[in-house]
């Protein structure tokens, strides 16, 4: 049985506990360029390690496994990954091989492809695969993930809520993630498919949550300092409720509609930042100063 829809942020006993990054996170909303420029893909591959070039592919989130990893590894090789590792990892079986792990282990960048998020935590959960994700993100590796694979990587996930009129109680579907990053929500295809309203719920239910709607070709970058970095060519919103005036949303039946006061929302390009533990928006020169700055 899932926990209750919505409320699981409030439930930190509960929740997946995240590493301390040494290793950057990338979240890609989905759509990104696989065989032209690029250029989110190009990013990904130049935050690793110089001595740490294989890349491993997991393909758990999504069902055509065999048409999907071809083509990432065709991307990394052209960007010049030493090997590239293609995981289907398609059941708790193959989560616990230990020849995944292993290949995992020697990866100095990990990356999680589209799908759907709920197979990709069903399956991956509590195994010695994801344990070794946690391990190497730890100890420097990159690790990214595109559609069901950014929206994954929080301790709390959506997993499902409708796009057009998600601000509701109960519009929502969400579960635990796979822990590799706290304080935030993450949605991906958010411009696309017109999805503001699931992550304005989400700020509803839990304002401590930052909900970050990544569009079709862009990402973000989270360093290691939780700062987090807007890429590619489109737009990153964040919807921020840590100062929340008020909210109905614990006087409501499920389905009614859901009042907000005082919800602050940015948009992000390229170059742009944010301080996810201080909410502070980042223009160029100020995202500049924080990341020389860090440790």
């Amino acid at each position: 049985m899932f926990p209750p829809k919505a409320l699981l942020g409030n439930d930190r006993s509960m929740a997946p506990q995240s590493p301390t990054a040494a290793g950057p996170l990338v979240a890609i909303g989905g759509a990104e360029d696989r065989t032209s420029d690029l250029e989110i893909l190009k990013q990904v591959f130049s935050l690793s390690q110089p001595d740490s070039r294989e890349v491993a592919v997991i393909a758990t989130a999504s069902g055509i496994p065999e048409q999907i990893l071809p083509i990432y590894a065709t991307a990394f090789g052209r960007l010049g990954a030493s090997r590239v590792h293609a995981l289907a990892i398609q059941s708790r079986e193959q989560a616990a091989d230990a020849r995944n792990v292993t290949l995992i282990r020697q990866s100095g960048v990990i990356f999680f492809t589209g799908g759907d998020q709920l197979r990709l935590t069903s399956i991956l959960g509590g195994s010695p695969v994801l344990e070794a994700v946690r391990t190497r993100l730890a100890t420097g590796a990159v690790v990214a993930g595109t559609s069901a694979g950014a929206a994954a990587m929080p301790g709390t996930m959506i997993y499902n809520g409708c796009a057009t009129d998600a601000l509701r109680k109960g519009g929502v579907n969400m579960t635990f993630g796979l822990g590799l990053v706290a304080g935030l929500v993450i949605d991906s295809h958010f411009l696309a498919r017109g999805r503001f309203t699931r992550l304005m719920e989400v700020g509803a239910s839990n304002p401590e949550q930052l909900g970050v709607g990544i569009g079709e070709d862009a990402g973000v970058i989270i360093h290691p300092n939780r700062v987090l970095e807007a890429i590619g060519p489109g737009h990153v919103v964040l919807i921020d409720s840590r100062e929340l005036a008020h909210t109905n949303i614990a006087e409501l039946s499920m389905g009614e509609a859901v009042s907000i006061e005082h919800m602050i929302l940015h948009a992000l390009v390229s170059g742009h930042g944010f301080d996810i533990d201080a909410r502070r928006y980042l223009d160029a020169d100020a995202l500049a100063t924080c990341l020389a700055e860090a440790p």
